[in-house]
C-alpha cells in the first residue's frame, strides 16, 4: 500500500453529495452539463475543450482547471487507489477504495453523474490527524491527490496509530489563509479538546464554558456520576429554576439515543437537559433531543460555536489550552470548482 496513489474528494460545496457518496458506495463529480467523459479521446486538452463549451462564462484559468480535474478522475485515479473523503455531515474522515472505472450515470444523482465506484473501508475521526494532514484535505478543489501527508492516511487505513504530534501546539505547519480557516480553527479546537480534556476534564471545560456564560456550575466528582456531570443554574445556591442538568462526553465519535434518553431520565418535570459531545448525534438522538422542550443537544461544530463566542471572557486556563487570536481575512468570491 506503500505506493498507493491517495485521492482527496469534496461533495461539492455545502456536502450535498455526501448521502450519494456515502449510501451508494461511489465518489461523483458535478459539472453536470458535461455528458460522458468516456467519449473524449484521453488528452487534457480534449477535457479543457469540452469545458469551455460547456460552461463558456468560466474564466480561462478554471476552464484549465476543472477540465484537469476531469481528466485525472477519468484517466489517472486507477482501481485500488485510495480516496480519502472529508465529509462534513458526520466530520469524519471516509476512506475507502476505487473498485472500478468511470461511468457517466446520470440517474444515480443528477448533479453529480461522473462516478467511480467505491468501496469504504473505515471512518476515522478528523481529531485523530494531524493539522497538517487536515490543511491538506481542505484543499479548495473538488478533486486533488494528497502528497505531503499521504503516511498518515495509509497508517489509518491499515490500522495504525496515526502519528500525531503530541501536543497541538507543538503543530509547526502554517495554513494559507484561505475560505478553510473556519473549518480549520474549529478543527484544532475541538482536536485540542480531544487531547487534552479527555475524560472528567472535559466536563470542567463544558463549566467553565457555561459559566463563561453566566451560570453558576457544580461538577460531580469524578468517577459514578449517575448520568449526570455538571448543574448549572443562575442564582447563587442553586435552588431556583431553570436548573440544568448536563452530561459532557469527551468521545468523537456519535453519541446514539440510549444515552440522551438516559440522561432526559434524570431531568425533572421543572428541571433542564444538556448533552454535550465533540462528536456527533445519530439521528434517532437527534429526534429524541427535537421532541422533547427542556432537552438541548450540542455537538462538535456548536461547542465550536459557543466556544468562539465566549471565548474573550474563558480565563488564562483555558486561553493558553485553546490559543485563539481574532483577525481578518479577506472575503473571496467563490471557486469555480465544482
Amino acid at each position: 500500500m506503500a505506493e498507493t496513489t491517495i485521492w482527496g474528494i469534496h461533495a461539492g460545496r455545502t456536502g450535498d453529495a455526501d448521502a450519494l457518496f456515502l449510501k451508494k458506495d461511489v465518489v461523483a463529480l458535478g459539472w453536470a452539463k458535461l455528458t460522458s467523459l468516456s467519449k473524449l479521446d484521453g488528452s487534457r486538452d480534449a477535457f479543457k475543450t469540452a469545458v469551455g463549451k460547456a460552461y463558456p462564462e468560466k474564466k480561462p484559468a478554471a476552464v484549465a482547471n476543472n477540465g484537469g480535474q476531469l481528466f485525472r478522475f477519468v484517466h489517472e485515479m486507477a482501481e485500488g487507489d485510495i480516496i480519502a473523503y472529508p465529509s462534513k455531515a458526520d466530520r469524519q474522515i471516509h476512506l475507502g477504495r476505487v473498485e472500478g472505472a468511470y461511468k457517466y450515470d446520470a440517474k444515480l444523482e443528477a448533479g453529480y453523474p461522473h462516478t467511480r465506484p467505491v468501496k469504504w473501508l473505515k471512518a476515522v475521526s478528523r481529531t485523530k490527524f494531524s493539522q497538517g494532514a487536515l490543511y491538506e484535505i481542505g484543499s479548495a478543489l473538488s478533486l486533488f491527490q494528497i502528497k505531503n501527508y499521504a503516511d498518515e492516511f495509509r497508517a489509518a487505513i491499515e490500522g495504525k496509530v496515526v502519528p500525531v504530534p503530541g501536543r497541538v501546539q507543538d503543530d509547526e505547519t502554517v495554513a494559507e489563509v484561505s475560505n478553510e480557516v473556519a473549518e480549520t480553527t474549529s478543527d484544532f479546537i475541538l482536536k485540542t479538546l480531544a487531547q487534552a480534556t479527555k475524560g472528567h476534564p472535559f466536563a470542567h471545560f463544558v463549566a467553565h464554558l457555561l459559566q463563561a456564560m453566566g451560570y453558576r456550575t457544580r461538577v460531580s466528582p469524578e468517577g459514578p456520576d449517575g448520568g449526570v456531570d455538571i448543574v448549572a443554574h443562575r442564582d447563587e445556591l442553586g435552588f431556583e429554576p431553570p436548573i440544568i442538568k448536563v452530561q459532557a462526553k469527551s468521545t468523537d465519535g456519535s453519541v446514539g439515543d440510549p444515552v440522551v434518553s438516559a440522561l432526559y431520565g434524570k431531568v425533572g418535570s421543572n428541571e433542564h437537559g444538556l448533552l454535550v459531545t465533540l462528536g456527533t448525534f445519530t439521528s434517532a438522538a437527534k429526534a429524541f433531543g427535537r421532541s422533547k422542550s427542556n432537552l438541548r443537544l450540542v455537538d462538535g461544530p456548536d461547542l465550536v460555536d459557543l466556544v468562539l463566542a465566549h471565548y474573550e471572557k474563558f480565563d488564562a486556563k483555558y486561553k493558553s489550552l485553546l490559543p485563539l487570536r481574532r483577525v481578518y481575512v479577506p472575503v473571496l468570491p467563490e471557486s469555480d470548482d465544482e
